[in-house]
């Protein structure tokens, strides 16, 4: 059984794509019987919920408001013995979803994806999405937005670490690589780039200075991180 994961709070206009193209995806690769996609409606405001049930996934919700922590919890509720981890406003393909079983059937204990951004994008952002992809690419690390891996690794490093509020799929992209092979596919996993829409560049690079001066111990702080957990959305 293949669990797919989607956290999501306040993301009604948006699960309806995403969770369609899961289905497609997911029933290309493994068949209509042998998959099952979570939504983990994370005190949203906006009926999440009752759309993702509308769309066919078993939901699960919760008050956390912290993604570490909301990810975890639909993984416990998942039967499968492979985990993938897909954001709300993320559209992956079976063709990426298909190289990522491949992966673990060659005996990767998990991965990630070449991130894309969907729509025109300025030239530096273009720029710093190509250093993006090539320093988790060095750093065997999956962004956020597409993670898989088999449950018994999961479940062995504790899952995603509830410490951070922000940086969860780096440190678990690192504790599954200290057990064994993690993959960066090149397959791209394309996903939404509002936030780049909805806080402007001096915020990004405001937010990259504080975590030059502060290091990791920003992520532990779910205040400072207002564009992951802002009421800012598109």
């Amino acid at each position: 059984m293949l669990s797919l994961i989607v956290p999501a709070h306040d993301e009604a206009t948006r699960l309806p794509g995403t969770l369609r193209v899961l289905h497609e995806a997911a029933a290309a690769t493994v068949g209509a019987g042998g998959y099952e996609i979570i939504v983990v409606d994370d005190a949203s405001r906006d009926g999440s919920g009752d759309i993702a049930r509308a769309c066919g996934a078993r939901v699960l919700r919760v008050e956390h408001r912290h993604i570490a922590a909301t990810r975890n919890a639909g993984a416990c509720l998942a039967t499968g013995d492979t985990l993938v981890f897909v954001d709300a406003d993320t559209n992956i393909d079976a063709t990426l979803l298909g190289a990522a079983l491949a992966a673990l059937e060659a005996g990767a204990v998990g991965g990630g994806a070449t991130v894309a951004l969907r729509g025109p994008l300025a030239w530096h952002v273009r720029w710093g999405l190509a250093v993006s992809n090539w320093l988790l690419r060095r750093m065997h690390a999956a962004a956020g937005c597409f993670v898989f891996c088999r449950r018994e690794a999961f479940e062995a490093v504790g899952g995603f670490d509830e410490r951070w509020f922000a940086g969860e799929d780096v440190a678990l992209s690192r504790a599954l690589a200290a057990r064994g092979r993690f993959v960066v596919l090149r397959e791209r996993a394309w996903t939404s780039a509002r936030k780049l829409r909805s806080h402007p560049l001096g915020e990004h690079l405001l937010l990259m200075l504080r975590f030059a001066v502060r290091g990791r111990r920003l992520l532990r702080n779910r205040d400072a991180l207002g564009l992951w957990y802002g009421d800012r959305r598109d």
